[in-house]
């Protein structure tokens, strides 16, 4: 008889609680802490982008909790003793202990329960490029794929998923420690906007700075297309605040051969805390390992 198996997940992957639930995922949420108050970032009182961004805009500095090996016990247990095996497919070791949360609870499941299947992916991702090879798993459990099919397929893409990010709000990312404020001041008055991506280890790492917003958009689409993989047509952009410069890096992308699809998502909490409002992120699939 063949197992079943549960694909599980994290909210850092912003996607949206009707697909998460139309396509039999289990989300567990990192939480944030805002003026003494913790929020939770998946369920009906989930705290809104939207309303933390405006907290951030009149000073507030938020705070994000990883998910705790308890919470994983429990969500692990549940699934095993339904009968299931479990895959969890997590946010980038590189930005979170919460993948170290996983891995505890299932060294003490297997205590309890050796015969469980508890499978850990660390797709040393974040955000919608997380997103993304989750959507790329829920297609091929549907098509009826094993788990270790399901690994074999996400070692291949992961290493290849691109993550091109444009910061704006330069006083939040001195906020957060990311450079100092004296960057923030002089870059603001020069209109410098820091090119971000996603390294081979699954960190955060500045690979530019460029003066003005079109230019950096332009950057990230150059470098979105680049080397673009056209067997994976589809891209998804993130943004935090205002839609509408999606909304037309979205047309411009479609406007390519090899674009076919783009999805844009709003960035949930967990990662507006790190980024402010005015983040732009294009993930695709490239035909090269990033380095």
């Amino acid at each position: 008889m063949t197992m079943t198996y549960k694909i599980v997940t994290d909210s850092t992957t912003d996607l949206s609680e009707s697909y998460i639930s139309s396509h039999d995922i289990i989300m567990l949420g990192l939480t944030v802490t805002l003026a003494d108050i913790t929020y939770q970032t998946i369920g009906p009182n989930r705290l809104s982008s939207d309303f933390l961004l405006e907290k951030m805009a009149e000073g507030e500095n938020p705070v994000t909790s990883q998910i705790n090996a308890g919470q994983f016990l429990e969500v692990f247990k549940s699934v095993v003793l339904a009968g299931d095996d479990v895959l969890y497919i997590g946010f980038s070791s590189g930005l979170s202990g919460t993948l170290q949360s996983a891995k505890m609870a299932r060294s003490m499941l297997l205590e309890e329960m050796p015969a469980a299947k508890i499978t850990i992916f660390d797709t040393l991702a974040a955000a919608s490029g997380e997103g993304y090879l989750v959507r790329e798993a829920v297609q091929l459990r549907d098509q009826g794929k094993s788990v270790a099919d399901l690994v074999d397929s996400l070692k291949e893409i992961a290493p290849r998923l691109r993550s091109w990010v444009m910061a704006d709000d330069l006083f939040h990312l001195a906020r957060g420690g990311r450079i100092s404020k004296t960057a923030a001041t002089v870059g603001t008055l020069v209109n410098i906007k820091p090119i971000i991506d996603v390294d081979p280890d699954g960190k955060l790492r500045q690979v530019g700075k460029i003066r003005g917003k079109k230019k950096a958009i332009n950057l990230l689409i150059e470098k979105t297309l680049d080397g673009f993989d056209d067997r994976f047509p589809q891209v998804v952009i993130g943004y935090s605040g205002s839609r509408d410069l999606a909304e037309s890096v979205k047309t411009r992308l479609l406007m390519s051969e090899v674009v076919q699809q783009v999805i844009l998502t709003p960035l949930g909490p967990t990662i507006a805390t790190h980024t402010g409002t005015g983040t732009l992120a294009i993930f695709s699939i490239g035909k090269i390992k990033r380095s």
